[in-house]
């Protein structure tokens, strides 16, 4: 039914089964989280054999010295054709992609890029294709960087506005970018999308695009979603030094334990590294190469994904049918995505409700990502939005979730309408 079309003493009815409903989840004492996308357990335990680390005694005894700023090729090798670019184009980090992201825009401001100004010397601003992710964001709030809405559709960001605005304005000095099973929508970004970010005209030289690719083996499905490759596209229009593109094993191997990766031109890779020589002499090569040893090769790495997959596909499912039984599709107060892979689902509630559900929820001790969060300064202008992480919790805590979560859409959009 159309929650909306409803008579004020049809909601009404509604709403004091909903009320009742509620206090009874309250009065249980819940402490459910399902906040942000971590690995649970299971998924991490794929991982551990990499402690006993079979073969280490053949590492190359390099390895444990100073030197290779870069990372050990074989590893690199994985992370090369994971993200279909040559092994010159990478380099391997530390355990976090983020810290990369952020160094990277930090060198950026301080330095410039291949001699261009640096960034600090004037305001400048970044294009946030929204909803997205809150850590994106929160690197240029804390660096002051002007952030600047673009919507998202189910081919990707909306690339009329996007050229419009890279073309017109030189202070737009980046866009961030989740292109496959985005964080938090899941879309995949369409071939004409990626074409068009790499072929724009762009009034500032130094512009970069920064391709998070986090989720690239993330499947939910058998069959993954094509993403066209951004690098040679690039390359292909003359651009090849527009893109950093960031990569990780966190959730593949250890989430807090994993190796991270910047694949990015020839020309960007020696301008980083000239950089990356006064801060560290080397990440470490040991862990690298027990990464090399446990995930041996793109094949190998597929396998263990298709592990993962086994464990937390059941729980997107089971949040997909409890909203198709809750909702179906004409309530005219919710939405959700249904992902091909990546970690999240996003919830679209009645306009001006989704604070609401978030504090109703933390009540009944339910953990939500609070609402605005995929939007730069935390303001979702539609207050509608709301991020879902099913992958940590234990089933029957998802049983319970999806329980508290339901009932308080119900409850804050009910509410709504007969306050209207």
């Amino acid at each position: 039914m159309d929650y909306r079309q409803l008579s004020k003493e049809e909601l009404q009815q509604i709403f004091d089964l909903q009320k009742k409903e509620y206090d009874n989840l309250v009065s249980q004492g819940y402490s459910v989280d399902i906040a942000r996308g971590k690995p649970c357990n299971e998924q991490l335990d794929i991982a551990m054999p990499m402690l006993s680390a079979e073969g280490i005694e053949n590492m190359p005894k390099s390895y444990r010295n100073y030197g290779m700023l870069d990372g050990i090729p074989e590893l690199k090798k994985i992370f090369a054709d994971m993200l279909g670019v040559d092994v010159k184009e990478v380099i391997l980090g530390g355990s976090s992609s983020l810290n990369l992201m952020y160094d990277t825009i930090q060198r950026a401001l301080q330095f410039g890029i291949m001699g261009s100004k640096p960034w600090n010397t004037a305001p400048i601003k970044f294009l946030c294709p929204v909803p997205g992710y809150d850590r994106h964001f929160a690197i240029c709030e804390h660096f002051g960087i002007e952030m600047i809405n673009v919507p998202m559709d189910e081919k990707g960001p909306n690339m009329d506005l996007v050229e419009q605005l890279v073309a017109n304005d030189e202070s737009i000095k980046g866009i961030w970018c989740v292109p496959k099973y985005s964080n938090p929508t899941g879309v995949t970004y369409a071939d004409s999308v990626v074409e068009r970010l790499a072929t724009m005209t762009t009034k500032a030289a130094d512009f970069r695009i920064f391709w998070d690719n986090a989720y690239v083996v993330h499947d939910l499905t058998d069959v993954s979603d094509h993403l066209a490759n951004i690098m040679e596209l690039c390359a292909k229009a003359g651009h090849a030094d527009r893109v950093y593109q960031f990569a990780s094993t966190s959730k593949v191997t250890l989430a807090g334990a994993g190796v991270s990766c910047i694949a990015t031109s020839v020309n960007n890779v020696k301008d980083i590294l000239s950089h990356l020589t006064m801060q560290t002499i080397s990440y470490n090569k040991v862990w690298q190469y027990i990464h090399y040893l446990f995930l041996k090769d793109m094949d190998n790495v597929r396998e263990i994904m298709k592990k993962q997959r086994e464990i937390i596909k059941p729980k997107f499912d089971k949040l997909i049918k409890e909203f198709d039984d809750s909702f179906g599709d004409d309530s005219g107060i919710a939405s959700w995505t249904n992902p091909n892979g990546g970690y999240f689902i996003t919830l679209d509630v009645l306009d001006g409700c989704a604070k609401r559900v978030c504090q109703l929820c933390k009540t009944a001790g339910l953990t939500l990502t609070a609402a605005g969060a995929p939007f730069p300064y935390g303001r979702d202008v539609n207050d509608r939005t709301l991020r879902i992480a099913p992958t940590f919790t234990s089933d029957s805590d998802l049983d319970i979730a999806t329980k508290i979560l339901t009932c308080c859409v119900k409850y804050a959009c009910v509410e709504k309408l007969l306050a209207e």
